[in-house]
């Protein structure tokens, strides 16, 4: 059983543990200020934060000694529009894509065989890497000079957005990641050089013409098993997807119930077949089917869902889960997620029982399991 997660909330970091007495709070950091995202390092045991200080804007925090002390460390930065380089203008909005950091969407480890390495994915959409633990970031630019960028827009914010990162634990080098809204990139370089796969993704809320342009793709989330990297499962604006070879093909799911519409997705770590879905209705209320909270559990690959409620409001119940606050851990079995209105539950059975940890939280931003 894993005995201890995090929460980035609107409201400073929150540090959870199983306790004798059950699941308590027993830590929180930066007060007052947003949390985003968090990487609890595996590696080095250290805890990466994003933190959002308003006029300051975003910064990047470290900690060796579990959240008890923080230094703060170097935060990724675009690099400078050249005079004679034209504005890249968004599709949507018709206005013109900035070139600074917005927003730390994604935050990943590199593999075991490459201490050091961080993946960084930005509003507006850019991924940086680092090699030296945070010290440095640099830009990806095999990525940043695409011509395909120019295509991409917000989905739910104003700029484009890297916010899935996928490592293969079995090769480094390989890393996979998503767009709001420019779809499902993957690198077998290590960043050097990048490949548009999704062939079988759909956006149903584009013009006939372009419902399969993988380029405009609405990945909400995209989460892989650890035992079998080559299956993953994506949660998009239109649907639930699943891959069996490394996201370059994908098949639509149409057995969800209540719902195939949601933005988190977390999948059993040995398992390929089991995945859970948080759902809501599509598209403008962005709230529980029936105002009803349930979590979907699939254990057979898509073929069918059960709506696990046991433990939750079943009854007005207005909760939003976003893309990174649904996470299971390593156990398998171990499930947590916190919702727009400061809720967050835990389930120790494989979300067969749910038990709310607190009511009374902020709105929580990312769930990341130690």
């Amino acid at each position: 059983m894993s005995t201890k997660f995090y929460l980035g909330t609107r409201k400073g970091l929150i540090q959870v543990e199983r306790l004798e007495r059950g699941w308590e709070i027993t830590r929180t950091s930066f007060l007052g200020v947003s949390v985003p995202m968090l990487l609890p390092d595996a590696r080095d045991g250290r805890l990466i934060a994003a933190v959002e200080h308003g006029h300051y804007g975003g910064k990047l925090h470290a900690s060796s000694d579990d959240g008890l002390t923080w230094q703060e460390i170097a935060v990724p930065v675009f690099p400078a529009r050249a005079d004679d380089e034209p504005e890249i203008i968004c599709p949507m909005s018709q206005k013109p894509i900035p070139q600074s950091l917005e927003k730390i969407w994604a935050l990943e480890a590199g593999g075991p065989d490459e201490p050091g390495v961080l993946w960084c994915g930005t509003v507006p959409g850019a991924l940086f890497k680092s090699t030296d633990g945070g010290a440095s970031w640099k830009i990806v630019e095999g990525l940043w000079n695409r011509a395909e960028r120019k295509e991409w827009f917000g989905g739910g914010m104003d700029w484009p957005g890297i916010h899935s990162v996928c490592v293969d634990p079995r090769d480094s080098q390989h890393v996979t990641l998503a767009i709001s809204c420019g779809g499902v990139w993957a690198t077998h370089d290590g960043g050097v050089s990048w490949e548009l796969l999704g062939k079988g993704l759909v956006a149903e809320f584009m013009p006939p013409s372009e419902q399969e342009n993988l380029n405009i793709q609405d990945a909400h989330r995209i989460a892989c098993c650890a035992a079998h990297p080559n299956h993953l499962w994506l949660q998009h604006h239109n649907g639930i997807f699943r891959s069996t070879d490394a996201a370059h093909t994908w098949e639509r799911v149409t057995t969800a119930n209540p719902s195939d519409f949601g933005f988190a997705v977390a999948v059993h770590p040995q398992d390929p077949l089991t995945a859970w879905f948080v759902p809501g209705t599509q598209d403008d209320r962005r709230l529980p089917v029936d105002a009803a909270l349930c979590v979907m559990r699939t254990r057979d690959g898509g073929q069918t869902f059960e709506p696990l409620r046991t433990g939750l409001p079943q009854h007005h119940a207005y909760h939003l889960v976003y893309r990174h606050c649904l996470e299971v851990s390593r156990d398998g079995r171990t499930l947590a997620f916190g919702s727009t209105t400061g809720s967050v539950w835990i389930s120790e059975d494989s979300g067969d029982t749910w038990q709310r940890l607190s009511a009374d939280l902020p709105p929580v931003y990312c769930v990341r399991f130690a």
